[in-house]
C-alpha cells in the first residue's frame, strides 16, 4: 500500500486468499469459477478489511461489487463466530448496502449470497415493488448484511421492522446514479439513522461534484482508490469496439434485426429512450422470430425479475431496456450493446456501453443516431473523444453495415425458424406485460385514462351510451399519441372495429328508416300551425285530436291532397 489517496493497479493477479480473504469465502467463489480478483478488488480488499473509509472509482463492469462485498461479509459477526453473544442486538443488520434500483439490489444480493454460501453470514435483499411483509419476516428472523434501495429501507425503518443501531459498515454503490435519480435526501436521512462510529464506502463509475460533497460530509479521511489500466488511456474501455451509424428511424427495426444475426453475436442489450419504445421494440423483435424480453419501469416487479432471470439463464438472449431498469444488469458475457437512440449524455453512454466487454471479454457497442440527435451526439463524441463527429449515413442494405459487424451477405432482419434456439418468454409474459403497462399508464395519465376506461367499458357493455363512446374515442386518441400496440392486439382491435362498424351501419340504416317513416308526420306537424303557438312540443304534438278541434282543422288544412284530411275539411265546410 502507498500513503497517497489515489492508487493505480500495478500488481499481478493473485488469489483472494493472498489479500486476506477467509478461506470459506475463497472456496465459495472458486466453486463458481472466480479465482483471482480484478484490479479494483486488489486495491480495495486490504483497505476495506482494515476498516478505513473508501471512495472507489472504476469503469462499469470492472468488479466493484466484490470489492466492497467480500470485506463486508468477512467483517460482520456470524452466528457461530466469537463475539456473537456480545452483540447488543443479535440478528440486527451489521452492514447496510444502498443501491439505486431494485434490479441492482437483486444482483448485488445474489453476488454476496454466493460469496457467503459457506460463511455463517446471512444476506437479505430489501426493495420496493413487492409486499413488505416477507421482508419484515426476514428481518425478524435475523440477518447480518442488508442490501436495499433507499425507499424501502426508510419504509422498513419507520414501520419498526428494521433496526439500524448495530450497523458498523455502510456502502453506497453506484453513488452517482443514486444522486441522479433524486435519492440524495433519502440517502442522507438513512445515514442520519446510523451510528456515527462506522466504516463508510462509496463506489461509483464517475465522481461528479455532488458525490464528492457527500463523501466529504459523511466520511472520515477516506482513501480514494482508482483502478485504471495503464494500457487504456481512453475514457471508454479498450475492450469495447465503438460503432456509430446515422440511421433513419423507419429503417431501425430492420437494421437491428440484421445486426442481431451477426456472426458470433451472443447476449445483447438494446437501450431505448422511453418505456414505450422498449415495449414496442421487444415485441417487434419477437414477431421477427428473436428471443427478446422488455425491461422497463412500467413492468411490475415480478415481470422485471422474470425478464432478468430469463436473460441470465439464456431463455432469452436479447434484453430491450431503459436506462434506469438496466442498472441491475450485470452479466459478463454480453457481446453486443445497441443504442436505439442517442443517450442523454456521455455518462449515460458509458453506463450503457459498459454492459459489454466485461471481465476481460471483448464487446461491440452500436449506436444509431437519428438526424435530430446529431447535435447531442457531437457533444458526447467530443466529451469522450470517440473520433466520430459525423456518423456515416447507413441503411439496412448498406454494404459497410454487413462488413463492419460481420453480418453474412444476404441476411434479412427476420430469424428463420431453423435458427431459433432460445426458448423465449412466451405469449403469457407479454400479455401480462401489456396489462401491467396499461395499468401504470392509466394511473399516470389520470383524467385521460378515465376516458379510456369508459371507452372499454362502453365497448363491453352498452355501446348506446354516449359517455362510453366518448370515452372510447378519447382513450383511442390517447393511445395513438402514446403507444402502438403489438400486431396480435392490432388484429384483435381491427376485428372489434369491424364489428362496431357493422353495428354502426346497421344502426344508422335503422335510424334512417325511422326518420323516413316519420317524415310526412313531421311535415304535417310543422305546417299545421301558421304562426300560432301550440301547447306541447316534440312528439306529443303528433297525438290525434278530436274532430272539430282547432288542431284538427289546422291538421286538415296542412294535409290537402290526402284522403283523410280532405274528408275532414269537407265535413267542416
Amino acid at each position: 500500500m502507498t500513503e497517497t489517496n489515489t492508487q493505480e493497479t500495478t500488481q499481478t493477479a493473485k488469489s483472494f486468499a493472498d489479500f486476506g480473504i477467509r478461506q470459506d469465502i475463497s472456496d465459495a467463489l472458486a466453486a463458481v469459477g472466480i479465482t483471482s480478483p480484478f484490479p479494483i478488488q486488489e486495491l480495495t480488499l486490504p483497505v476495506a478489511l482494515s476498516g478505513q473509509d473508501i471512495i472507489g472509482q472504476a469503469k462499469t463492469g470492472t468488479g466493484k461489487t466484490l470489492g466492497f462485498g467480500l470485506p463486508t461479509i468477512q467483517r460482520v459477526v456470524g452466528r457461530d463466530d466469537e463475539g456473537w453473544a456480545d452483540l447488543e442486538y443479535p440478528g440486527a443488520p451489521q452492514a447496510l448496502i444502498l443501491v439505486p434500483t431494485r434490479e441492482l439490489a437483486i444482483q448485488v444480493g445474489e453476488d454476496l449470497a454466493i460469496a457467503a454460501k459457506l460463511r455463517n453470514a446471512r444476506v437479505a435483499t430489501l426493495y420496493g415493488g413487492v409486499p413488505i411483509e416477507p421482508q419484515a419476516e426476514l428481518l425478524r428472523r435475523g440477518l447480518e448484511v442488508a442490501v436495499g434501495t433507499p425507499g424501502r429501507i426508510i419504509d422498513l425503518y419507520q414501520q419498526g421492522f428494521l433496526n439500524l443501531k448495530q450497523v458498523k459498515i455502510v456502502v453506497l454503490d453506484e453513488a452517482d446514479e443514486m444522486l441522479d435519480l433524486g435519492f440524495q435526501p433519502s440517502v442522507e436521512k438513512i445515514l442520519s439513522y446510523l451510528p456515527e462510529d462506522r466504516q463508510s464506502m462509496l463506489f461509483s463509475a464517475t465522481m461528479p461534484g455532488p458525490v464528492i460533497a457527500m463523501a466529504r460530509q459523511y466520511m472520515t479521511k477516506p482513501m480514494r482508490i482508482s483502478a485504471a489500466d495503464p494500457e487504456d488511456a481512453s475514457k471508454t474501455k479498450a475492450s469495447i469496439r465503438q460503432v456509430v451509424y446515422r440511421a433513419h428511424h423507419l429503417d431501425k427495426d430492420e437494421m437491428i434485426g440484421r445486426i442481431l444475426r451477426a456472426t458470433g453475436r451472443g447476449r445483447t442489450v438494446i437501450f431505448t429512450k422511453t418505456k414505450r419504445d422498449a415495449a414496442r421494440v421487444a415485441e417487434e423483435l419477437v414477431n421477427r422470430g428473436f428471443a427478446a424480453a422488455p425491461l422497463h419501469g412500467d413492468l411490475n416487479q415480478v415481470a422485471r425479475e422474470q425478464a432478468l432471470k430469463a436473460f441470465r439463464t439464456g431463455k432469452v438472449d436479447i434484453l430491450v431496456a431503459t436506462d434506469v431498469a438496466a442498472r441491475g444488469i450485470d452479466v459478463e458475457d454480453v457481446t453486443h450493446v445497441i443504442n436505439h437512440r442517442v443517450p442523454e449524455d456521455e455518462k449515460t453512454y458509458l453506463h450503457r456501453t459498459g454492459r459489454t466487454g466485461r471481465a476481460g471479454n471483448e464487446g461491440t457497442a452500436v449506436t444509431l443516431v437519428d438526424w435530430d440527435d446529431l447535435p447531442r451526439w457531437k457533444v458526447i463524441n467530443d466529451a469522450l473523444e470517440l473520433g466520430v463527429p459525423e456518423p456515416v449515413e447507413t441503411y439496412s442494405s448498406s454494404e459497410h453495415l454487413f462488413h463492419d459487424l460481420n453480418i453474412p451477405a444476404g441476411t434479412k432482419g427476420r430469424l428463420p425458424r431453423e435458427e431459433r434456439v432460445a426458448e423465449g418468454m412466451g405469449d403469457e409474459f407479454f400479455e401480462s406485460a401489456r396489462d401491467s403497462r396499461d395499468g401504470r399508464s392509466a394511473r399516470s395519465r389520470g383524467g385521460r385514462d378515465g376516458g379510456r376506461s369508459g371507452g372499454r367499458d362502453g365497448e363491453k357493455g352498452s355501446r348506446r351510451s354516449r359517455g362510453g363512446r366518448d370515452g372510447g374515442r378519447e382513450g383511442r386518441s390517447g393511445e395513438g399519441r402514446g403507444e402502438r400496440r403489438s400486431r396480435s392486439e392490432g388484429r384483435k382491435r381491427s376485428e372489434r372495429s369491424s364489428e362496431r362498424a357493422e353495428r354502426t351501419e346497421q344502426g344508422a340504416s335503422e335510424r334512417s328508416s325511422e326518420r323516413s317513416e316519420r317524415a310526412p308526420r313531421q311535415r304535417r306537424r310543422t305546417r299545421r300551425v301558421e304562426g300560432q303557438p301550440v301547447e306541447g312540443e316534440g312528439r306529443r304534438r303528433t297525438r290525434r285530436r278530436p274532430e272539430g278541434s282547432r288542431d284538427g282543422g289546422s291538421r286538415a288544412e296542412g294535409s290537402r291532397g290526402k284522403g283523410r284530411g280532405a274528408d275532414r275539411a269537407g265535413s267542416e265546410g
